[in-house]
């Protein structure tokens, strides 16, 4: 193809000491962090945080900078959830006008290539990081996160997941030379001689459809992957949570125009109360990769109607936690409260449904009934959020009235262990703040625990036996998927047993977590999030068929 070309751009050199290290790290799968995840200012910087959210407050209540063609009327809709005003007004355009820009931008850069394309979101990686105070800012003001949590999960784990992606998708880009001599013996005459030339083609613009919950984390893996391999990409944000990816999307725009790419393979697609866009632009013949992450309903609508474009969806499940006993309850107790209290439980990998057998369990303080068991896990979550000023910085605040709603529902349901209180927050009046519920249902009460009670939620559920609460993680995690699973359990047959159910259904497990690791933590380089393999998600952050089916391979062979 004329004008294709793989010369590295000076940001590559720039930065392949970075891309070689996560280029060990996905093969390795040990701990490996690029960006330190503490605010430190030793770390950062002594003005950093100031900075940053100084940054992040002068966008309040004014027009967004970000030049973007097709853009007439401005949107706002955020509202956050800490009672804070937003006010921010995001340039609105239309579905043509925008894919019309991101089309015209793919050429020059499908043709820059691997390397160069690596290198430039490697700078946007970079230039993000620079700025994480103002990001995390906006993920806290947007998703509700607590400052600490939005700095991690929205920032640095955020930008981890994305250079994930960057790895795999070069591993994947340059798993084949890109050009190959072949010679054919011929009998008696000359060889059958041919140079052939294999050119990484992207499959077309990309869609992504970010959440209110993660807008970063959650997008990250599939931005990128999709902008590395050559797809110019649409983000359409959450209309809660719009501020973190224009944010993301105004710094990227400004690394592709100052490497010489048109900075509209980087757009920002803001939605009109009732608009609709999402689906309008996922079923746009030119959008050829949808990435999205949110509700069931709506990501088996993309599956079913997106036809023309590879859809990678993230969904709703039910994460169990078998329980069948235990050397450390204390510890599994303050593993398990921290668990359903982090973010109040709106986190796609926090537990629900905890089986514990009705005769209770075996631990290092003696038997154990269930009530006992149970009551322990209420007690650590009410300990954790007993004082305010403590308990906000692992709570954060609720994200949407559609939490509240199940919190009010789950009161008809089952018998509490664990009441859900409002606190106050002491340093944002406005903020709506609910501690979690735990809630008793009975095992064959399906109806209930049987499907998904997004938020600060979680049951506890008197099974016959162990045998008996796998087989009810089997069917519930086997018909409506799960992203996480645990189980505790001093008998190495059960743990075998549990992990066998875990493979069947297709659910990453975790066992005997009592220290720092928790159940829906997941980090990058080591860790898989979401499977692929059940109902919860379609794919999985991040492996090699995460990014390999965002390109083509077209081949043009020459008569030597």
């Amino acid at each position: 193809m004329t004008g294709m070309t793989d010369t590295p751009h000076p940001l590559y050199d720039r930065h392949v000491d970075t891309l070689t290290r996560a280029l060990t790290a996905i093969t390795e799968r040990g701990y490996w962090s690029a960006y330190p995840e503490s605010p430190s200012p030793r770390v950062y910087g002594e003005t950093a945080a100031a900075d940053g959210k100084a940054a992040f407050e002068a966008y309040l209540n004014g027009d967004f900078p970000l030049d973007q063609p097709g853009a007439g009327d401005r949107v706002a809709t955020e509202a956050s959830p800490f009672g804070v005003e937003l006010g921010v007004r995001y340039p609105h355009a239309g579905v043509d006008e925008l894919v019309a820009a991101a089309s015209a931008a793919l050429p020059a850069w499908r043709d820059a290539g691997p390397q160069t394309r690596i290198g430039v979101c490697l700078e946007i990686l970079d230039r993000l990081h620079k700025n994480v105070f103002e990001l995390a800012n906006a993920v806290q003001f947007t998703s509700g996160q607590a400052f600490v949590m939005a700095f991690q999960a929205g920032g640095t784990h955020a930008l981890d997941r994305a250079l994930e992606s960057l790895a795999y998708a070069y591993a994947e880009m340059t798993r084949h030379p890109g050009q190959a001599g072949w010679e054919k013996a011929a009998g008696k005459g000359d060889p059958l001689r041919m140079t052939k030339t294999f050119h990484v083609v992207p499959r077309g613009v990309a869609l992504v459809v970010g959440c209110n919950t993660f807008p970063t984390w959650n997008s990250y893996p599939g931005l990128f992957a999709s902008l590395a391999t050559g797809n110019p990409v649409i983000v359409k944000p959450h209309p809660r949570a719009v501020l973190p990816l224009a944010i993301t999307v105004k710094y990227a725009r400004e690394v592709l125009a100052e490497a010489g790419f048109d900075p509209n393979l980087l757009l920002l697609a803001t939605e009109a109360p009732g608009e609709k866009l999402a689906s309008s632009l996922a079923l746009h013949p030119a959008v050829k990769i949808v990435d999205f992450t949110g509700s069931t309903e709506y990501g088996d609508w993309l599956e079913a109607n997106a036809r023309q474009a590879s859809v990678y969806t993230e969904k709703a499940g039910l994460n169990t936690v078998v329980i069948d006993s235990t050397d450390d309850f204390a510890g599994m107790c303050r593993n398990l409260g921290f668990t359903l209290t982090l973010y109040s439980g709106q986190m796609c990998t926090t537990s629900q449904n905890i089986l514990i057998p009705a005769d209770g369990i075996e631990t290092d303080q003696g038997h154990k009934s269930f009530d006992e068991v149970a009551g322990g896990i209420a007690a650590a979550v009410a300990k954790l959020t007993a004082d305010a000023a403590r308990g906000v910085e692992l709570t954060g605040a609720i994200v949407n009235d559609g939490v509240l709603e199940r919190l009010d529902e789950v009161t008809k349901v089952g018998a509490p262990v664990l009441e859900s209180r409002t606190v106050e927050h002491p340093s944002f009046p406005g903020a709506v703040v609910r501690t979690p519920t735990v809630v008793k249902v009975a095992a064959n009460d399906t109806a209930t625990y049987g499907r998904e009670w997004f938020g600060p939620i979680s049951f506890v559920i008197p099974t016959e036996s162990t045998a008996h609460s796998l087989e009810i993680m089997r069917g519930t995690v086997g018909e409506k998927g799960a992203l996480t699973a645990g189980v505790y359990s001093t008998d190495e047959a059960v743990l075998d047993a549990t992990e066998a159910v875990a493979i069947e259904v297709g659910v990453h497990l975790s066992c005997n977590l009592t220290g720092g690791v928790f159940v829906n933590q997941s980090a990058a380089f080591s860790d898989f999030h979401g499977s692929g393999a059940n109902a919860a998600a379609n794919a999985a952050l991040t492996d090699g068929a995460y990014v390999a089916n965002r390109f083509r391979v077209v081949q043009s062979r020459r008569h030597v």
